[in-house]
């Protein structure tokens, strides 16, 4: 039996055991890393220069980018370099890191998201009081607190798994290090605490789930209700890209950690990580601008100045 001190290192998924599909997982990442920073920099830098995006929906929408700015970059290089370099290692310390970052903004992420559906149904459901109930100073507070507790649940996570004793080697079925795949590397009985701690987790965030739900359920009642078409249309265009985000992030996540034993299978496993993990820091960018009309014209004027500068 090998305890966790007895390696340096950890063994991740490898996408492909020839050269040419493993320059081929390199290109594709790549292509879709700098779609994520190319996507999530234009927000960001759009919201910051924009004066007329220096509003709540889109103070959130800015953090949303940092958190999945840094959640693709907590993956994909690395996944990156051992396909260039042709090899699988990653440090003892890197997997922690890695695991400890995955896990911070992906649960920062979706109290995040829980945040701005309060945020949704605060200015539909109850537009009077938008001004007391979203002040600025407590949509601060509400970010701070989303960040926050996924900092403070990963470093609870992060600690407990990396201190339980590893009896099953050093291979990871998975392309980046994440806490469920460390587990399957304990020794038996000694991660029931860990599990438990997940377990806590996973009920948090289905506690979430449900609050998300049931503020989109009175976000819709409330805009059949409103009598003129051009306002109904108005109130969609706002909570629609929203509630896609949280549907692409909800449905690959849990089919990745719900879906039967029968269906598990390290191919199929890998492809439903990238689902959750990859595809939403660069698609959601896409997604808020497509029907966003204020987005789109403070993005076509920062690419027109970035090509007006160039000449």
């Amino acid at each position: 039996m090998s305890n966790s001190s007895s390696f340096n290192e950890f063994l991740l998924l490898a996408f492909a055991d020839t050269r040419e599909l493993q320059l081929l997982h390199f290109l594709i990442f790549l292509g879709i890393y700098l779609a994520a920073l190319l996507g999530n920099g234009l927000i960001i830098t759009a919201v910051a220069c924009d004066h007329r995006l220096h509003t709540l929906m889109y103070f959130f929408l800015l953090n949303l980018s940092f958190l999945d700015l840094g959640a693709i970059s907590t993956t994909v290089p690395k996944s990156m370099a051992n396909s260039l370099w042709n090899t699988r290692a990653i440090s003892y310390s890197g997997c922690a890191a890695q695991a400890f970052f995955s896990f911070f903004l992906f649960a920062a992420e979706f109290y995040l998201l829980t945040v701005m559906a309060y945020d949704r149904f605060v200015v539909i459901c109850k537009p009077l009081h938008y001004g007391t109930l979203m002040g600025s100073r407590a949509c601060v507070k509400m970010a701070a607190a989303a960040w926050a507790s996924g900092f403070l649940n990963a470093l609870l996570h992060t600690a407990n798994t990396f201190s339980i004793p590893l009896c099953q080697g050093n291979t990871v079925d998975q392309f980046f290090c994440e806490i469920p795949q460390i587990l399957k590397l304990s020794c038996s009985d000694s991660y029931l605490t860990e599990a438990g701690l997940l377990l806590v987790g996973t009920f948090l965030m289905f506690g979430c789930f449900n609050f998300i739900v049931v503020s989109y359920v009175q976000i819709f009642t409330a805009v059949l209700r409103i009598p003129s078409e051009q306002g109904r249309h108005k109130a969609f265009s706002m909570c629609l890209p929203h509630l896609a985000v949280v549907s692409l992030f909800v449905s690959t996540t849990a089919f990745a950690y719900l879906k039967p034993p029968s269906l598990s299978s390290p191919s199929l496993d890998l492809v439903v990580a990238v689902l959750y993990s990859v595809v939403p820091p660069a698609v959601n960018p896409l997604i808020y601008s497509m029907r966003n009309k204020e987005l789109k014209e403070a993005l076509k004027k920062l690419v027109q100045l970035a090509l007006f500068q160039q000449q």
